[in-house]
């Protein structure tokens, strides 16, 4: 069994940004709607039988009150946050599972769900599908590996640590020190994406790597100014750390709910106000030839 997990926010982004406007009768814009439903089904017509997706149904997570500066919805095109619920909704009635976020977020729901896949004895493969940083993390050979569809390029650990230069449990160590500007936490003053891969390739994880630079092992341009950094930082970079650590504990339910058993009855209204009558002849025709 085959397991593919979707980053819907992602998803939406990515299809509002490379797509025109589609208006319905309401003049409501569901391009991107439109755009995230097809690319989920075509995902299916190539094979996948275990579907889940993850949106962040509110932009603000329990992350907002450990760091001020965390991301918010300020600033958002309003046009793309609308079409926030409605993905949400248009997906259930293609028929996929949908767990859209409130205390937590996409990505955590993610990494939920790659745990509960990988622990069942029936998966094979699980496939999270998102270029998304954050979810190298969560890469585990030979079972978890990222996607990144577009590009049509998949990421094992190997992959990872090319990309990043540290394994993938120490992504998020990574991140303490580099930081994230999507998420809005800055990391460490001084500390760039090569000195925290050569540190952390050699010590792992930041409570191992020791205050003194002359006991790092590792040749680091500068390296008396970060471990000088890094000693009156290192709760900074704890906190930031622990911000991009992905939660384990998503209410995401069992594999057998994400199987695909063809579309919901709503699928119909949805299509048509979509504008996309082929989005129901497709899913109903894949729907027979799988019964």
């Amino acid at each position: 069994m085959e397991v593919h997990l979707v980053d819907g926010t992602y998803e939406l982004f990515r299809q509002y940004y490379a797509r025109p406007e589609h208006l319905d009768a309401a003049g409501v814009d569901v391009g991107a709607v439109r755009g995230v439903c097809r690319s989920v089904l075509g995902l299916l017509e190539q094979g996948a039988t275990h579907v889940g997706v993850a949106t962040d149904h509110v932009v603000e997570s329990f992350r907002n009150d450990l760091w001020p500066g965390y991301k918010t919805g300020e600033g958002m095109d309003p046009v793309l946050l609308a079409q926030f619920p409605l993905v949400e909704d248009a997906l259930r009635a293609l028929g996929v599972a949908v767990w859209a976020m409130v205390e937590l977020e996409a990505d955590d729901a993610l990494a939920s769900a790659a745990v509960a896949a990988s622990d069942d004895a029936r998966v094979d493969r699980v496939v999270i599908c998102t270029p998304d940083k954050d979810l190298a993390q969560c890469v585990r050979d030979p079972i978890v590996v990222q996607l990144d569809r577009r590009q049509e390029k998949w990421f094992d650990e190997a992959a990872v640590v090319a990309k990043f230069g540290v394994r993938p449990a120490s992504i998020p160590d990574w991140l303490g020190l580099v930081g994230d500007t999507a998420d809005g936490f800055p990391g460490l003053p001084g500390w760039g994406a090569k000195s925290a891969s050569l540190v952390l390739a050699r010590y792992g994880h930041l409570e191992a790597i020791p205050d003194l630079a002359l006991e790092w092992e590792v040749t680091v341009r500068g390296a008396a100014k970060l471990a000088a950094t890094l000693a009156g930082h290192r709760r900074d970079a704890e906190l930031f750390r622990h911000l991009a650590t992905l939660r384990l504990d998503g209410d995401v339910g069992l594999v057998d709910e994400w199987e695909w058993h063809g579309p919901t009855p709503e699928l119909t209204t949805w299509a048509q106000r979509l504008g996309a009558a082929d989005l129901l002849d497709r899913a109903e025709k894949l729907a027979a030839a799988r019964s």
